[in-house]
């Protein structure tokens, strides 16, 4: 479990540092955007009130509070889990993964009332109107990775 908090603390960590440099040390929640290496990454700001590309977005209030919960309760599943049938390190990597981006994203919640976006990547012609963050990335990588490197026993009970 070591390798689960230490993990969840260094994506936690970047996430709030990176949003904190991104979005109030280089101004982009005045700028709006900044243009990194365009189209590849430009920083876009973006103030998600919902899950993923904005969805369920309206009704902040009583969204904010439900997702809080949601994500909180996610954390709390994926650590009893972790504790009735550990994975290898993958696993707890993982784990550690989406636990440190998901209390990332909750931590804006709970200041700002929202998520705050800023990476926004497109390529090949193709123009991403989507904003993400480090903790998003986490979140997805970790979620993959407990697919691939679920629990030792496969889930089956001795």
């Amino acid at each position: 479990m070591k390798i689960v908090a230490w993990v969840a603390t260094l994506v936690f960590a970047l996430d709030q540092v990176t949003k904190w440099a991104v979005v109030h040390g280089m101004s982009l929640d005045t700028r709006g955007l900044i243009e990194i290496w365009p189209p590849f990454l430009t920083f876009r700001m973006a103030w998600n009130t919902g899950i993923n590309f904005g969805l369920f977005s309206g009704r902040e209030d009583m969204t904010r509070w439900v997702l809080i919960a949601v994500a909180l309760g996610i954390v709390l599943f994926v650590l009893v889990w972790l504790r009735r049938d550990p994975p290898g390190w993958k696993g707890l990597v993982s784990a550690g993964l989406l636990i440190g981006g998901a209390l990332g994203n909750v931590v804006d919640r709970v200041l700002y009332g929202a998520v705050a976006d800023f990476l926004n990547m497109s390529c090949c012609g193709i123009q991403n109107p989507y904003a993400f963050n480090v903790a998003d990335i986490a979140i997805f990588a970790g979620a993959i990775g407990l697919v691939f490197w679920p629990a030792r026993s496969g889930g089956k009970t001795p």
